[in-house]
């Protein structure tokens, strides 16, 4: 699997009630529209503006059932970019990422990859949790939501893409991708919000993290994790 410099880039990014940082986080992205970058929002069932807000701001809104699985899939489906890269509503890209990303893949070695992370915030240990996140995913190969993930269209289809899960869509989407190549770690950063981090407690929401990726790797459901994370089922 190969990705020539010229290929379209895809940005999807799932959203559920984002009136707050769409607007911010879309124009952010003008610029890669301007070089021919496709941006799709797939939204979960917003209750507030953020459809609303969205449209004049990128190609297409698309809607999906509530789950950052399904609505990147349905993103996805509709993109028509040949690298599809998905990217939270609280994360920013680095400059020129469109152009590092398809540099990247172009030879054929990889087929998928995540960038390197700086988390934003006041908080001291938020640096040392972006430390951490790099270091992890550079030995296990696992790749999480919060970095940017992108993959190959082809490579996209051959592992069916992400799971329909309520949790842990992005950890298993890194194991069906591991086997077809390592993924490709960029050191360039994208800047997430560590606003998840700072309002429930840095160290408490990575003792929680912790908890449930080891529960996780122990055998335990998705279904059973997303009661621990306080997950609301579709049809509660």
């Amino acid at each position: 699997m190969s990705a020539a410099d010229g290929n379209r880039l895809s940005i999807i990014i799932p959203v559920l009630d984002e009136a707050a940082t769409i607007a911010g986080a879309l124009t952010a992205l003008a610029p890669y529209r301007a070089r021919g970058v496709e941006v799709i929002v797939a939204d979960g069932g917003s209750s507030d503006r953020t459809v609303r807000l969205a449209l004049p701001l990128c190609e297409q809104v698309v809607t999906a059932p509530r789950g950052r699985g399904a609505q990147m899939n349905a993103g996805a489906a509709a993109a028509k970019g040949d690298i599809l890269l998905f990217l939270h509503a609280d994360t920013a890209l680095p400059a020129d990422a469109d152009k590092i990303v398809r540099e990247g893949l172009a030879d054929g070695e990889f087929c998928w990859g995540r960038f390197d992370v700086t988390i934003t915030g006041g908080h001291w240990l938020l640096p040392i949790v972006a430390t951490m996140m790099r270091l992890r995913s550079r030995l296990t190969g696992i790749a999480t939501g919060d970095q940017a993930m992108f993959v190959l269209r082809e490579a996209f289809a051959a592992v069916g893409g992400f799971p329909d899960i309520p949790l842990m869509e992005d950890i298993v989407m890194s194991q069906r991708l591991k086997r077809l190549t390592l993924p490709l770690c960029l050191r360039e950063r994208v800047m997430t919000s560590g606003r998840r981090w700072e309002k429930h407690g840095v160290v408490r929401t990575v003792l929680l993290m912790w908890r449930l990726r080891l529960a996780f790797f122990l055998g335990a459901t998705p279904d059973q994790l997303a009661k621990d994370y306080g997950y609301v089922p579709r049809d509660a």
